[in-house]
């Protein structure tokens, strides 16, 4: 499966909202540095779609409009 997640560092809180289907907003309360905002969505994301952190991968990690996919044989 691939979503679409716009990302919004440095946030006072944590929240995961989906705003279409397929595309979700992301707040994070982690500095988009040094990959800790990308640990923390990949994170949300596992806990949110009951998968393994293992099966989600960022397509395009630097950017705020990030590409995922999220694979369905991760399933716990």
């Amino acid at each position: 499966m691939i979503i679409k997640v716009k990302v919004i560092p440095s946030s006072s809180y944590e929240k995961l909202e989906k705003i279409s289907e397929g595309g979700y907003v992301a707040h994070l309360k982690e500095k988009a540095e040094d990959g800790k905002a990308n640990r923390k969505l990949i994170n949300l994301l596992a806990k949110e779609f009951g998968v393994d952190w293992r099966a989600i991968k960022i397509k395009n990690p630097k950017s705020r409009n990030k590409i995922v996919e999220i694979k369905n044989n991760g399933v716990k």
